[in-house]
């Protein structure tokens, strides 16, 4: 049965849902579910475990996007991702840029259901959290119903319930990952039709929502909603979101952003992270209100000076709150 308030999640988007991203859009949203940038198995098996999988207990329920195609490495990574506490392990199966291919992950997975499925058996028997697939409706000329239906049947052969769908194909060749993000055209009717068929499944539509009235209008043939750029680029989004599904009222721009300067203060004396590091992910906090272009710029500029503080952020509200 479908849940009365579907779940809202934010994509993992590589280069941008770090652990600060996930900070801010947790202030934003108290019931939104985050997902890391993707994390391949040899950055856990081979590099810095602590650097790649450290966040704040703040960010629950957040989840641990993996990629990989080895079911023992895989098995491994997700375990390490247990043991850090995050709430469930997602599989990448949807990205399509030629580095992921290159590494046997991503999109190029959907080709190879039976391996896909032997994964994701591999990482549900390694831990007791939920594992979860991220996936495209298609891929190159593998583009219909019955491709993306043998593509789910096997992994829900393996006891998987939880299926996040981009409601686009992927192209492997020809078209950057920004493109394919725009071009293949969206059908959602065939995401939707996932949802009708296997009715026990937990179905959550990915790609192109950007606007309120959008989800709610398709709010009862979904059990989630999975937010991508726009939770970016327009993070109020989220408390919209918040406000139409939940009820929710989120705290104001001003007052997330103060405490998101107590935050930059903490991460900066603990681990020496650079306030730039973190200003990046709050420029389109004011998005669409008077004075946000000037916000943009300060916090685009003053975090890169010598000597820049936490107090970036007081000198960019300025623009903003008068």
């Amino acid at each position: 049965m479908m849940k009365n308030k579907p779940e809202i999640s934010v994509a993992p988007m590589m280069d941008w849902t770090d652990r600060h991203c996930r900070y801010l859009h947790r202030l934003i949203s108290p019931n939104a579910r985050l997902y890391t940038e993707m994390v391949t198995t040899g950055a856990l098996l081979h590099g810095d475990v602590d650097r790649h999988l450290r966040f704040d207990e703040a960010e629950h329920p957040v989840a641990l996007q993996l990629g990989g195609s080895n079911p023992d490495d895989l098995a491994k990574a997700a375990e390490l991702g247990q043991q850090y506490g995050y709430d469930e392990i997602n599989l990448n199966c949807g990205c399509p840029s030629d580095r992921v291919q290159n590494g046997r992950f991503g999109a190029c997975l959907m080709k190879e259901p039976e391996l896909v499925a032997d994964c994701m058996a591999a990482m549900n028997a390694a831990v007791d959290i939920p594992v979860t697939i991220k996936c495209r409706i298609g891929i190159d000329a593998y583009d219909d119903w019955d491709f993306l239906k043998t593509f789910v049947d096997k992994s829900v052969d393996k006891n998987i319930i939880t299926f996040i769908i981009h409601a686009r194909k992927a192209w492997l060749s020809g078209l950057s990952p920004k493109e394919n993000r725009e071009i293949p055209p969206l059908d959602y009717e065939r995401a939707a039709l996932v949802k009708e068929t296997y009715p026990h499944l937990w179905i959550v539509l990915n790609g192109g929502l950007t606007h309120t009235p959008q989800i709610v209008k398709l709010r009862d043939k979904f059990d989630g909603f999975m937010i991508g750029r726009e939770a970016y680029s327009n993070p109020m989004f989220l408390a919209e979101l918040e406000e139409e599904l939940h009820g929710q009222t989120t705290r104001s721009r001003k007052d997330i952003a103060l405490a998101y300067k107590t935050y930059m203060r903490a991460q900066h004396d603990k681990y020496g992270t650079p306030f730039k590091s973190m200003t990046r992910h709050i420029l389109g906090l004011y998005h669409g209100q008077p004075g946000a272009r000037g916000f943009r710029r300060a916090l685009s500029t003053l975090p890169y000076e010598d000597g820049a503080t936490e107090s970036v952020i007081d000198e960019a509200l300025k623009f903003v709150e008068g």
